[in-house]
C-alpha cells in the first residue's frame, strides 16, 4: 500500500533510512517501492533529492567563505595589539626617568634643611644637658648641706630628686665631671647613713624622754632611709633587732633561767617588750614591719636556744614540764599569728567526736598534768584563738611551729605515759564491766567500749592541740595497741572448756557449759566487738583527717578490726559449743533408750521434749539480743553441728527393733520440725530459706539411716546403697549390729556386700562422747559402683521398699504403728500428722 507524505516528511524519513548502517540499497529500494504501481513515484522523489542538494552546496559554500574571511581579520587584530603594547612600554621607560630626575632634584632641594635640622636636635639636647647638670650640681650642694645639719625630712625629698637627675646622666659615665659627681653623690649617701645609724643608736637608752623632739626625728630619718638603697633598710632594721635581744639573749642563757620550765617567761618578755615600745614602733614605717621582724627573731632565738635545753638534759624531761612548755609555745604562736593577721584552720579537733571549749581544751590540759604530777603545777587559764596563716604584705612568714616543732622528738615521754594512762584505765574499766544489762536498757553494748573510745578522744583531742606531726602517728599506734588490749580482754571473758592434756585427750576440750547469763554476756560480747570494729574505723578516718598529709597514708586500724572479727568469731562458735553442750544429756538419754526392746510406737520421746525446752529458754534471747548477720551466722554453725551430730548418736545407741527404728524415726522428724522452727522463734526470718534447707539435707540422713535399719535383711545392702552411697563398710556393719545380727550372719551380708565392691573409703565411726566439729555435709553424689546390671535396675524398688518402711507398711510392727496414726487422725498437728503427711 502507497503512501502519499509531503516532501519535508519524505525527506527527513529518507535521512533516517540512510542513517541505517546495515540496509543494503537494494532493501531501500524495495522498501520504498513495494509495488509496481509505487513506481509512479520515483520521479517527484527525484526532483526533491536534487533540490535538497543544492540547498546544502549552497550553505556549504557560503560557510567557507565566512570562514575566509574571519582568518584575515585575526591577523589585523593581532598586529594591532602588538602595536599598541610597543607603545605602552616607551611610556613606561619615560616616566622612569621623569621619576629618577625628581627624586635627585629633592635630595638636592633637602640637604641643607637636613643639615640644620640635626643642628637643632644637638643644640637642644645639649641645652638641656647643662640644664640638668646646673641642677644636679645645685641638688648635691643642698643635699651636702642637709646631710651636715641632719635635716633628714628635707634630705630625703632631695635624695629623690639626685637620684632622678643623676639617671639622665648614665649614659656621660665616661665624663669626668659626672664621675665626680656621682662619687660625691654616694658620699653624701654614706654620710647621711652613718648619721641615721648614729642617731637609731640612742634609741632605747632614755634620750627619747629626755628629747621630745627626739623621736619625730628619728621619724624623718626613716624617710631617709627609705629614699636609700634597700639594704640600708634591711641593715637598720637587723641591728635595731639584734639590740633590742641582746639582753634578751643575757637574761635567758643564764644558769636561772636556761630552764624549761621557765619557757612561759620567755614569752611573756617580748610582749612586754612590745607593749612597753608601742611608742618607739610609731616612728617606723608600717610597711617595714618592724615588730614582725624582731618577732621572727625572736622564734629562731628561742628555737635554738630551747633546742639546746632539750639535748642538754641529763634525763628524760618531766611530762608536766614539757606538755606546759609546749602548751605555751604554741599559744605565743597562736597569738602572733592572730596579730599579723591572715586566717587558718583550727587546731581544735572537729572530726565527729565530741566537742569542748577551746578554753575547757587548754583547762583540761592543764589539770590532767596537774593530776598526774602531784599538783606540782599551777592552773593556768588562757584563751586559744583559732590558728591564722600570717599574711603579712611582702612577708609570707607562718608562725605556726616555728618554736614548738623542736618539741616534737622530744615527746616521746609524753606517748609513753598517754599509753600507761590509757592501759591503767582500760585495767579499771574492764574491772568495773558488769559483763550484763538491765532489762530496761537501751543499749547492747558494754559500756567499757563506750568508756574506753571516750578516753581515746579526749588522748587524740589533747594531743591534737600540741601536735599533729609524728608524734600523733606515734599515739595511734598508741590507740592501736590499748584497742588489741580491750580486744583480748574480750576474748578472755568468753567461757571456756577443758584445759590440759585430759581434756584434750578425752575429747572434753571443746565442752563449754554455758547458762543463761553467760549466753547474754556472749551476746554482747559479739555486738561490743561489732561496735569497737566500726569505731575503729571511724577513729583512723578522722586522724587521717587530722595528721600531716605526709603522714595519713601510716594511719591504718586494719589490725585492730581483725582482732575484733576475731573475737566475734570465737564468741559465736563458743554460743554454739555452748548450747551443744546442753544437749549432752538428752543425746546421752536417746543412747540409753531400750530401743531393741520398745514394744510400741508412741508420742515424740521425752528427750526430743527436752531438746525443745533448751532451744525455746535460748533462742528467743539470742534473737533479740544478735544483728540478723550474727544470727543467722549462727544458725549455720548449729545447724552443721547439730544435724552430723544427731545422725552418729544413732551409732551410739545399743540394738534397735523396727519398733525402736519407727519411734526413733518419729523423733527425728520431731527434732528437724523443731529445728525449722528456731528462725521463728528468734524472731528473725530474714536467711531461713537458706537455713532451712541444710536442716532438711542434714536431717535426711538421720531418716536415710534408720530407713536402713527398718530394711529387711535380704535388701539391707541394696537399701544402705541407695540410701547413704557414701556410706562406708564399718559404717554398714555399725548397721548390722543395730539390727541385732549375730557375727556369723554378719559375715555373710558384709562378704555379699564387699563382693558389690561398693568403692567406698573406709573410716571408723565416731562413737565417743566428743563433739561433733560444725562441717557442711556435701550433697551425695551418685554412686558410681560395681553393681551388676540387674541391682542398678532395682535401684527404684530399693527406693520404694525403704519409703513404705519409712510410712510403717510392711511388718506386723507396724501394723500396731498404724493403729496408733488412726486413734491420732483427728489431730491437726504434731509429729505424727507431721511424718505421715511427709
Amino acid at each position: 500500500m502507497i503512501v502519499h507524505l509531503s516532501s519535508n516528511c519524505c525527506f527527513k524519513i529518507s535521512g533516517d533510512q540512510y542513517r541505517m548502517e546495515k540496509s543494503s540499497t537494494l532493501d531501500y529500494i524495495n522498501q520504498m517501492f513495494p509495488t509496481e504501481a509505487s513506481l509512479s513515484g520515483v520521479e517527484p522523489l527525484m526532483q526533491k533529492v536534487h533540490n535538497e542538494i543544492r540547498i546544502v552546496d549552497a550553505e556549504i559554500l557560503t560557510a567557507v567563505r565566512q570562514q575566509s574571511n574571519s582568518g584575515s581579520k585575526a591577523k589585523e587584530d593581532l598586529a594591532a595589539a602588538t602595536s599598541a603594547v610597543k607603545e605602552l612600554m616607551y611610556k613606561v621607560r619615560e616616566i622612569k626617568s621623569k621619576a629618577e630626575q625628581s627624586e635627585t632634584m629633592v635630595q638636592e632641594i633637602c640637604r641643607d634643611i637636613k643639615k640644620l635640622d640635626f643642628a637643632k636636635k644637638h643644640i637642644t639636647t645639649t641645652i638641656t644637658a647643662l640644664h640638668r647638670l646646673t641642677m644636679l650640681v645645685s641638688a648635691i650642694e643642698q643635699l651636702q648641706v642637709m646631710a651636715s645639719k641632719r635635716q633628714y625630712k628635707e634630705a630625703s625629698a632631695q635624695l629623690e630628686a639626685v637620684s632622678q637627675l643623676c639617671s639622665h646622666f648614665d649614659g656621660y659615665r665616661d665624663n669626668p665631671k659626672i664621675t665626680e659627681l656621682r662619687d660625691k653623690f654616694k658620699n653624701i649617701k654614706q654620710i647621711l647613713k652613718s648619721h641615721v645609724f648614729s642617731d637609731f643608736s640612742s634609741l632605747g637608752t632614755g634620750k627619747e624622754t629626755e628629747e621630745s623632739n627626739l623621736l619625730q626625728h628619728l621619724s624623718d630619718a626613716c624617710l631617709v632611709v627609705d629614699a636609700l638603697e634597700p639594704s640600708v633598710r634591711e641593715e637598720l632594721v637587723k641591728n635595731f633587732c639584734d639590740r633590742e635581744l641582746i639582753s634578751y639573749q643575757q637574761i635567758f642563757e643564764g644558769a636561772e633561767l636556761a630552764k624549761l620550765d621557765k619557757t612561759e617567761r620567755r614569752y611573756a618578755w617580748v610582749k612586754r617588750r612590745l607593749r612597753t615600745n608601742e611608742e618607739i614602733w610609731k616612728i617606723f614605717p608600717t610597711s617595714w614591719h618592724v615588730d614582725y621582724l624582731l618577732c621572727i627573731q625572736f622564734c629562731k632565738l628561742t628555737r635554738t636556744q630551747l633546742e639546746d635545753i632539750l639535748e642538754n638534759l641529763k634525763e628524760k624531761p618531766d611530762v608536766g614540764t614539757l606538755l606546759m612548755a609546749l602548751q605555751r609555745t604554741i599559744e605565743f604562736e597562736e597569738e602572733l599569728a592572730d596579730k599579723f593577721g591572715g586566717s587558718g584552720s583550727s587546731r581544735t579537733v572537729t572530726d565527729g567526736f565530741e566537742e569542748t571549749d577551746k578554753t575547757e581544751n587548754n583547762n583540761q590540759v592543764v589539770l590532767d598534768i596537774r593530776k598526774k604530777y602531784e599538783k606540782k603545777l599551777a592552773a593556768h587559764q588562757g584563751n586559744q584563738d583559732d590558728d591564722k596563716d600570717l599574711a603579712v604584705p611582702g612577708a609570707g612568714f607562718n608562725f605556726r611551729g616555728i618554736i614548738s616543732s623542736c618539741f616534737e622528738p622530744h615527746l616521746t615521754v609524753y606517748v609513753e605515759f598517754e599509753e600507761k594512762t590509757l592501759m591503767d584505765n582500760l585495767e579499771k574499766l574492764v574491772q568495773e564491766e558488769t559483763w550484763d544489762m538491765d532489762d530496761g536498757s537501751q543499749t547492747i553494748i558494754l559500756s567499757s567500749s563506750m568508756q574506753v573510745f571516750l578516753i581515746i578522744r579526749r588522748s587524740l583531742k589533747r594531743c591534737s592541740a600540741l601536735t599533729k606531726n609524728q608524734t600523733l602517728l606515734n599515739l595511734f599506734k598508741v590507740f592501736q595497741r590499748v584497742l588489741k588490749a580491750y580486744a583480748t580482754k574480750l576474748f578472755m571473758k568468753l567461757p571456756k572448756g577443758g584445759t590440759g592434756i585430759v581434756a584434750a585427750a578425752t575429747g572434753m576440750d571443746g565442752h563449754i557449759k554455758t547458762s543463761d547469763k553467760d549466753e547474754r554476756m556472749i551476746c554482747y560480747i559479739v555486738n561490743t566487738a561489732e561496735y569497737c570494729h566500726k569505731t575503729a574505723e571511724e577513729l583512723a578516718e578522722n586522724v587521717s583527717k587530722i595528721i600531716d598529709t605526709q603522714l595519713a597514708d601510716a594511719v591504718d586500724m586494719s589490725e585492730v578490726q581483725d582482732e575484733f572479727s576475731a573475737v566475734i568469731t570465737k564468741a559465736l562458735v563458743t554460743l554454739v559449743n555452748g548450747l551443744e553442750t546442753k544437749f549432752d544429756t538428752e543425746m546421752a538419754t536417746m543412747t540409753r533408750v531400750p530401743w531393741g526392746t520398745l514394744e510400741s510406737v508412741g508420742d515424740q520421746s521425752e528427750y526430743v521434749t527436752n531438746v525443745k525446752m533448751i532451744l525455746n529458754g535460748s533462742i528467743p534471747v539470742l534473737g533479740s539480743l544478735l544483728s540478723p548477720v550474727y544470727f543467722q551466722f549462727f544458725l549455720d554453725k548449729l545447724a552443721s553441728s547439730l544435724g552430723p551430730r544427731f545422725y552418729l548418736n544413732i551409732f551410739k545407741c545399743k540394738q534397735i527393733s523396727e519398733t525402736g527404728a519407727q519411734q526413733m524415726l518419729l523423733d527425728t522428724q520431731a527434732v528437724k520440725t523443731i529445728l525449722l522452727d528456731i528462725p521463728s522463734l528468734g524472731k528473725q526470718t530474714s536467711g531461713a530459706a537458706s537455713y532451712s534447707k541444710f536442716v532438711s539435707r542434714e536431717m535426711s540422713k538421720a531418716e536415710a539411716l534408720l530407713k536402713v535399719i527398718l530394711s529387711p535383711i535380704d535388701s539391707v545392702a541394696d537399701t544402705y546403697s541407695a540410701l547413704l552411697p557414701e556410706g562406708t563398710p564399718s559404717e554398714f556393719q555399725r548397721i548390722l549390729e543395730l539390727k541385732g545380727l549375730k557375727k556369723a550372719d554378719q559375715q555373710t551380708i558384709l562378704e555379699d556386700f564387699n563382693k558389690r565392691g561398693s568403692g567406698i573409703s573406709q573410716a571408723p565411726i565416731a562413737t565417743s562422747a566428743a563433739p561433733v566439729i560444725p562441717v557442711v555435709v556435701p550433697t551425695p553424689a551418685p554412686v558410681v559402683s560395681q553393681l551388676s546390671g540387674a541391682t542398678i535396675a532395682s535401684r527404684e524398688d530399693v527406693l520404694t521398699r525403704a519409703a513404705a518402711l519409712g510410712r510403717g507398711a510392711a511388718t506386723t510392727g507396724f501394723k500396731r504403728f498404724l493403729a496408733l496414726t488412726e486413734a491420732a487422725k483427728d489431730r491437726t498437728d504434731g509429729p505424727f500428722r507431721k511424718l505421715f503427711n511427709a
